[in-house]
């Protein structure tokens, strides 16, 4: 696991079971270390960025922790969870953690409704989707945009990538952005990422009317260890939500499901794609 908000994460699931297993509430166990209430609930929420060492330590002595081989493991998560990825260098960039959590991530799935998915995306199909949201209008900022998006997507390329599955609205591929050339490269690339074993994308054709995709995009990640739940992410103009309830991880892939079973096969979904580029040739 080499996402350090995700063992940041993984840390504050287990700091709330263990105080709730000594059954101290959050003021109590507050009051006994000295700290304010609301600290120990952005703790528990994992509402924090840099986890206080000696603070974890006064916790695991609090709620019992006397194995050492558990605070020591506790404390490393602790400290690893401390680290900077890639993606703090970016900090004007992304307003949320999905970059680092999509490095831990074990697998994908993403429906990115009326856009391609931007771990697909071209540099200049991504120039001209930010320029559409006549948001940026700082060139620099703009710039660092595309290059945050383009070092986001080496995760795929890595030893060992997650599998990322995208189902990609019709309506994605016939927009389009940045005009003919820009758009018959994009959908090249589309084919040519395709080709990659980690990687299962699927086209939902206009033919198919309403479907369970039409209120927005939505991503789903798995993680590789047990004690590390499922999220659904969701990015709205102003706000980016995590949803973790395990009822909410399952309405979202009930809702995945419908959508794989409307959307055309992986490999006519290719030939579709790779149709509609041949047609922007001519």
């Amino acid at each position: 696991m080499s996402s350090p908000t995700l063992k940041r994460r993984r840390l504050s699931i287990e700091l709330r079971r263990l105080r709730q297993r000594t059954d101290l509430s959050v003021t109590e166990a507050a009051k006994r270390l000295d700290l304010d209430p609301a600290t120990i609930t952005r703790m528990e929420r994992n509402d924090w960025k840099r986890p206080n060492i000696n603070i974890i330590r006064n916790m695991l002595t609090l709620y019992g922790v006397t194995d050492e081989a558990n605070r020591d493991a506790l404390l490393t998560l602790a400290r690893e969870s401390r680290q900077r990825g890639w993606w703090a260098d970016y900090a004007d960039v992304f307003r949320s953690s999905l970059p680092d959590f999509e490095s831990g991530a074990r697998a994908i799935f993403e429906y990115p409704a009326l856009l391609i998915a931007g771990l697909l995306q071209t540099e200049e199909y991504a120039r001209a989707v930010f320029r559409g949201d006549q948001v940026l209008t700082d060139e620099a900022l703009l710039e660092r945009h595309i290059r945050a998006r383009m070092v986001r997507q080496e995760i795929l390329d890595r030893e060992d990538p997650p599998h990322f599955w995208a189902v990609i609205d019709e309506a994605a591929l016939t927009k389009l952005v940045g005009g003919p050339d820009v758009m018959r490269d994009q959908l090249r690339h589309i084919c040519k990422m395709a080709a990659k074993p980690h990687i299962t994308i699927q086209v939902l054709p206009d033919s198919v009317g309403a479907h369970s995709g039409m209120m927005g995009a939505f991503t789903i990640l798995d993680f590789p260890a047990p004690d590390d739940p499922s999220m659904v992410y969701i990015e709205t103009p102003t706000d980016a939500l995590y949803l973790e309830k395990p009822e909410e991880i399952h309405r979202y892939r009930i809702i995945y499901g419908h959508l794989l079973s409307a959307a055309l096969p992986p490999e006519e979904s290719v030939r579709f794609v790779a149709s509609m580029a041949d047609q922007l040739k001519e």
